[in-house]
C-alpha cells in the first residue's frame, strides 16, 4: 500500500509516555492532568446517562450547550456568533482542526503554520493535498515575524493556522499580532484556524486575544476549543468549533460524515455545568499557582526558563547541563534520572534544537515536588 502520510511515525507523546512506564519515571511529558475532574461534573454525566441521553445527539451538538458557549464568547469577546448556525460540538479540538482543514484545503493549496507547532496540523494539511509552509519562531520569545509571513504568502496560499496560548512555548499572541494577522488575511483572501484550546489558562492578568475579538478576522476564521483542557478530562474528547455560518456550513458537511455527532450525556452534563461561569473563570489562577509552585521549586536549578504566560506547559533550557541533543537528553533524563519530558525539536522546522524540553505542570503538587527534586539534582 502506498502511504498517504509516509513521513508520519509514532508521536513523541506516545514514545515518551511509553518510556516513562518502562523506566517507572515521573511523567511530566504528556499534556494531561494526573488529578481528577470535578466530582460534580462526573455526577452530572452519570445523571444524564440515567435520564436516557444515550442515543445520538443532534449533529451540530446539544442546543443548550451551543447556546451557552456562544453566549460566553459573545460576552467575553464582543462577537456576534449565533448558536443555531455558527457552532458545532466536536470529538475534541483535534477533530475540529482536522475537519476545518478538510473543509478548506484543496490539492496544491499552501498553508502557513508557525513552528514549533502542535503535531496534528501539518499531517492533516498533507492528507488533503495541501502544502505546509512553516515559519520558525525563535527562542526564547517565539514571536511571529509578520513581515516574513507577508513574504511567504502567494496566490497558492489558502490558510494560516495559529495557536494562542501557544503549545509548547507557553507564549501569547498580543493584540498587535492579531491585527497584523487580520490585515494579511483580509488583503490576501485567506482563511484562518485559531487553535484556542488553552483560552482560559492565562497568567499574570494577561488577556486572551481571541480571533473572535477582531471583526474582519473572525469573518474568515474557524476557532477551535477543548473542554478536556478546561475541565481536566482529556479522555472525554469533547470540544467545539465556532465560525461564521458560511464557513460552518462547509465544516458541517465534513463533520456529519466523519463523526456525525459526539458524546450525548457529556454534552448534557456540560450544558448544566458551564451555566456557572466560576467553573472556568478561576482556571487561570488555579494553574498559575501550580506554575508558580513549580518554578519556585526549581529556581535554584541549572535549568533556565522564562515563566509560561499561558497553557499548562513550561519550557526548560538545559544548555548549561548537557551538550546532548534534546531527544537524546530526554531519553537520558527518563532512563537514568526517572523523569519524562518532551524534546521540543520535534515541533520545529527541520528539527531545530534550542536545547529545550517541555514539561507539563498540570500535576498534583506531590508530583511537581518529586519532579523538582530530580531537576534540582542535575
Amino acid at each position: 500500500m502506498i502511504s498517504k502520510l509516509p513521513n508520519v511515525t509514532t508521536t513523541i507523546f506516545a514514545v515518551m509516555s511509553k518510556m516513562a512506564q518502562e523506566y517507572n519515571a515521573i511523567n511530566i511529558s504528556q499534556g494531561y492532568p494526573n488529578f481528577e475532574s470535578d466530582p460534580v461534573l462526573i455526577q452530572m454525566v452519570n445523571e444524564a446517562m440515567k435520564a436516557g441521553f444515550n442515543q445520538y445527539a443532534p449533529m451540530p451538538g446539544d442546543p443548550l450547550l451551543r447556546n451557552l458557549i456562544v453566549e460566553k464568547m459573545n460576552k467575553a469577546y464582543g462577537s456576534s456568533y449565533k448558536a443555531g448556525t455558527d457552532i458545532t460540538i466536536t470529538a475534541g479540538a483535534t477533530q475540529a482542526i482536522f475537519t476545518a482543514i478538510a473543509a478548506t484545503v484543496h490539492q496544491g493549496d499552501e498553508v502557513v503554520v508557525f513552528s514549533p507547532a502542535y503535531d496534528c496540523y501539518e499531517p492533516a494539511v498533507e492528507l488533503f493535498g495541501g502544502v505546509p509552509r512553516a515559519i520558525q519562531l525563535e527562542s526564547p520569545d517565539f514571536k511571529p515575524d509578520w513581515g516574513r509571513v507577508e513574504e511567504l504568502v502567494n496566490n497558492k496560499t489558502k490558510l494560516i493556522i495559529i495557536n494562542s496560548p501557544h503549545n509548547p512555548s507557553g507564549t501569547l499572541l498580543e493584540k498587535t499580532d492579531m491585527e497584523a494577522l487580520e490585515r494579511i488575511a483580509v488583503q490576501n483572501g485567506l482563511y484562518v484556524i485559531s487553535d484556542e484550546v488553552y483560552e482560559h489558562i492565562i497568567f499574570d492578568e494577561e488577556i486572551h486575544q481571541s480571533a473572535a475579538r477582531f471583526p474582519e478576522l473572525s469573518r474568515r476564521t474557524f476557532i477551535t476549543a477543548s473542554f478536556g483542557k478546561t475541565f481536566h478530562n482529556t479522555g472525554w474528547k469533547l470540544g467545539y468549533c465556532v465560525a461564521p455560518q458560511a464557513l460552518m456550513n462547509e465544516f458541517k458537511k465534513v463533520h456529519q460524515y466523519n463523526v456525525f455527532s459526539v458524546n450525548h450525556p457529556i454534552q448534557k452534563a456540560l450544558s448544566g455545568y458551564i451555566s456557572n461561569p466560576d467553573t472556568y473563570g478561576s482556571l487561570g489562577s488555579f494553574y498559575q499557582a501550580k506554575r508558580d509552585l513549580f518554578l519556585d521549586l526549581i529556581s535554584g536549578s541549572r535549568f533556565k526558563f522564562k515563566p509560561s504566560k499561558g497553557t499548562y506547559f513550561q519550557l526548560l533550557d538545559y544548555s548549561e547541563i548537557s551538550d546532548l541533543g534534546d531527544i537524546e537528553f530526554s531519553r537520558w533524563l527518563t532512563q537514568e534520572k526517572g523523569l519524562a519530558t518532551i524534546p521540543t525539536s520535534v515541533f520545529n522546522r527541520n528539527g531545530a534544537d534550542f536545547k529545550q524540553v517541555r514539561v507539563c505542570f498540570s500535576k498534583t503538587d506531590e508530583t511537581l515536588k518529586a519532579a523538582a527534586e530530580i531537576i534540582n539534582s542535575l
